[in-house]
């Protein structure tokens, strides 16, 4: 029975991740080092990877702040409505990207809630770059804070409560004591919040507008050159996309293992 179930996964594993990662590689390189270069140091390409690198860092350094922010919300304090609170974190896991990017639209958007007031002051949010911040925000806020709330609860505050008896105060309390133990909890988070951010396309898609040069990103960037059929050029920016996501999967494995210790040190 173990032998036959070890064989479907493997067979799911091949005809769903792997033989799809080998189309993509081997048809990136079916037309030469040379196209292959050439796509890659194509103008509009860097600059959608400059602007997938530089969005995916504005959304992760501002979710590292709220997912710690909230995890010492939910594990240090007697906060009220705690499911509450969790549901609304957990709220970008149900919605879909594609809808989420339509909410910032209507509150954004030149007809939107705030859209005659931002005119006035000459500010463009939506198919300009602080619209694919904010989607990217949006689609990863859960991550850091999904990973260091049950760190937090395992570690327990019998810490931070003896530094504050021994004349410990705020910031110093966290600095000290609080960030030393989260650290590869921050850090796991920081990893899969990265790599969502990176290969977001739903959200980013709605907002962008898909104006090259200026807020394509990497997925969108793929999406049209696939479209206008230069599939050799799409498939060799593919490969960005899927050099990161091993990366992600070489690292998660050592970050998880890691906050898991972590967190079972804590709990002992």
């Amino acid at each position: 029975m173990n032998r036959l179930i070890m064989v479907l996964v493997a067979i799911f594993l091949l005809f769903f991740l792997f033989l799809p990662l080998g189309v993509i590689i081997t048809s990136a390189f079916q037309n030469g080092w040379a196209l292959y270069v050439a796509a890659i140091t194509n103008p509009d390409t860097q600059h959608a990877m400059m602007l997938t690198a530089w969005v995916a860092a504005i959304a992760v350094c501002i979710n590292t702040l709220f997912g710690v922010a909230v995890a010492w919300l939910m594990t240090h304090t007697q906060l009220r409505g705690k499911p509450v609170w969790m549901a609304i974190v957990d709220l970008p896991f149900t919605i879909s990207p594609v809808v989420a990017g339509l909410m910032l639209v209507l509150i954004f958007g030149r007809k939107g809630w705030l859209g005659p007031w931002l005119a006035t002051h000459d500010w463009q949010v939506i198919f300009a770059p602080p619209g694919i911040v904010l989607a990217t925000c949006f689609v990863t806020l859960p991550m850091v804070a999904r990973v260091l709330i049950p760190l937090m609860q395992s570690q327990g505050s019998q810490e931070e409560e003896a530094g504050y008896l021994l004349g410990g105060r705020g910031w110093q309390l966290f600095f000290r004591i609080t960030l030393p133990k989260i650290k590869w909890g921050v850090l796991y988070g920081v990893l899969l919040a990265t790599g969502r951010a990176v290969g977001e396309f739903g959200a980013v898609s709605v907002v962008s507008g898909h104006i090259v040069g200026k807020t394509n990103t990497v997925s969108l960037h793929i999406e049209r050159l696939y479209n206008e059929y230069q599939f050799g050029a799409a498939f060799s920016v593919s490969t960005v996309l899927v050099s990161m996501g091993i990366i992600t999967l070489i690292v998660h494995p050592i970050m998880k293992r890691k906050t898991q210790s972590v967190g079972t040190k804590g709990s002992s």
